[in-house]
């Protein structure tokens, strides 16, 4: 077995991170780190409970006057330092990523971490670039501009899936807004989520600016949803959750920002590249083990390129390379749990009643056998209404479907309740064009899948929920719009007011 990361040492005083230290949680409940590469507990901590909360979310009121007034160039400096102590950490963020995940560690080190790190050197800079309108007459009498102001304290929940890239998606626009943070990750995978927070004060960020409490959803997560103290929730997860969410922030009357399930297709059209299709379809199903909300999880494949496509699909996927997070070579490493394993499978056996399984569906055995290892797995049959076409699966799972004309191709793209992701395949950039017109999700690849940028919005439409993260669109979510009117004339009676004296 390669070296792992070493955790025990480092979060000895506990998974809660609240005024700038570490601290054990409060609610009685002990909680188990699980490697799901070997199936071994690697850490066990006090989960959060409701005290912690109200704790943690008091430390970020306390801070919040003095970082909201901070000017935008100082909390750019801030952030700028933040980035560079997380380039310095970026060995041991690549490594705890892969432990509390299964990740391979060419997945945390080429996309997780540093990507986490280009978003805060981005927020680094949005933060100096607070959008307004420019001061002008819209009446002969007022002088109005509009400020942008933080929202107050932000409560962010974060999923397991990408803990780390989550919780900078969640903390970063808030916080180059000038808001402050209590950020819920999953009980899951706590480490680099708490390594994120200590890299803040590391650089000179205020404590109490980020703060983390680390629990399960129906105590903590309600904990902060409902919280009184807190100005907007922030949620990445699945659709019911989000939708749970959304009750206990309606109920305060808070801003929300949700980023829920996907059930992302890939449209391949006749005049397609074959071979980049094949290649970009098994990329994109298999990304962290296809736990990813975005991951291409039903394919569409215009009849003439069909039993082509099925075929060098399956060839591709049968090279995969499953095996321990921290060998070379590996390229495809286990599932976040055990029971999440079994849901995948649960699918998978469900469908072999309708559908036909073409390569993988089964668990491997040997030296694998221990940990939450589930083989690339191909669909072909499915009815477009079966399960494992409508419902997100989150596993390594690609279901592939036929269609005749491009009406239909796009028609069945848009006909589950998600709308998160998508991609067309096509040399004709009319088609091409079409497609990206007329497929009801927030991003649109085009003979591509998967890639994100700093610079570019992720958000969802429908039941994939509302709001954008990354981007100066995210930016906006967490700032309230001001309108401020000045009286330019100095007279005591006023046109209007005529509708009053007469």
């Amino acid at each position: 077995m390669a070296q792992r990361f070493d955790v025990s040492d480092r979060f000895a005083a506990g998974a809660q991170y609240v005024a700038g230290k570490l601290a054990p949680g409060g609610s009685g409940r002990p909680h188990a780190v699980v490697d799901p590469a070997t199936g071994e507990r690697v850490y066990g901590y006090e989960l959060a409970g409701a005290a912690d909360v109200d704790r943690a979310v008091a430390a970020a009121r306390r801070a919040f006057p003095g970082w909201a007034g901070a000017t935008p160039a100082e909390r750019s400096d801030a952030m700028h330092r933040w980035a560079a102590r997380l380039r310095e950490l970026t060995g041991e963020l690549v490594h705890a990523e892969s432990l509390q995940c299964g990740k391979p560690l060419k997945l945390s080190a080429g996309f997780d971490v540093p990507g986490s790190i280009d978003n805060v050197a981005f927020f680094a800079g949005a933060a100096r670039q607070p959008a307004g309108v420019a001061a002008a007459e819209y009446s002969a009498e007022h002088t109005s501009y509009v400020r942008r102001e933080p929202l107050g304290v932000v409560g962010s929940i974060a999923p397991w899936n990408y803990p780390l890239q989550m919780a900078a998606w969640k903390v970063l626009p808030a916080v180059a807004a000038g808001n402050t943070i209590v950020l819920k990750p999953s009980e899951l995978t706590p480490f680099t989520a708490l390594m994120f927070a200590d890299a803040a004060r590391a650089a000179g960020i205020p404590d109490g600016v980020v703060n983390v409490v680390t629990g399960d959803g129906p105590e903590t997560g309600e904990a902060l949803a409902g919280h009184p103290d807190v100005s907007m929730i922030s949620f990445t997860g699945s659709t019911a959750v989000g939708q749970r969410v959304a009750q206990l922030a309606a109920a305060g009357v808070k801003r929300l920002h949700l980023e829920l399930g996907g059930k992302a297709p890939f449209v391949v059209l006749d005049d397609a590249d074959p071979e980049a299709a094949a290649h970009g379809a098994v990329a994109g199903a298999l990304i962290n083990s296809g736990q990813d909300c975005t991951a291409a999880t039903r394919a569409y494949v215009q009849r003439p390129l069909y039993d082509a496509f099925v075929g060098a699909v399956a060839d591709l996927m049968a090279g995969v390379r499953v095996g321990d997070p921290f060998a070379d070579g590996t390229d495809l490493g286990p599932l976040i749990s055990h029971a999440h394993r079994d849901r995948v499978a649960g699918f998978v056996d469900r469908a072999r009643g309708y559908a036909t399984v073409v390569t993988g569906g089964t668990a491997p055995g040997g030296d694998l056998a221990k940990g939450a290892y589930y083989l690339p797995t191909l669909v072909t049959g499915a009815p477009q209404d079966s399960e494992i076409v409508q419902r997100e699966v989150f596993g390594p799972v690609l279901a592939v479907l036929p269609f005749d004309s491009d009406d239909e191709g796009i028609a069945l793209a848009n006909d589950t309740p998600y709308g998160l992701a998508a991609s067309a395949w096509s040399r004709d950039v009319l088609r091409t064009g079409r497609a990206a017109r007329e497929i009801r999700a927030g991003c649109v690849w085009i003979n591509d899948h998967i890639p994100i940028l700093s610079e570019l919005p992720h958000g969802g439409y429908r039941a994939s929920g509302y709001g954008k993260d990354m981007s100066v669109y995210s930016f906006e979510e967490y700032t309230q719009i001001k309108h401020v009117m000045t009286d330019i004339t100095g007279a005591a009676g006023k046109p209007w007011h005529r509708t009053v004296f007469g």
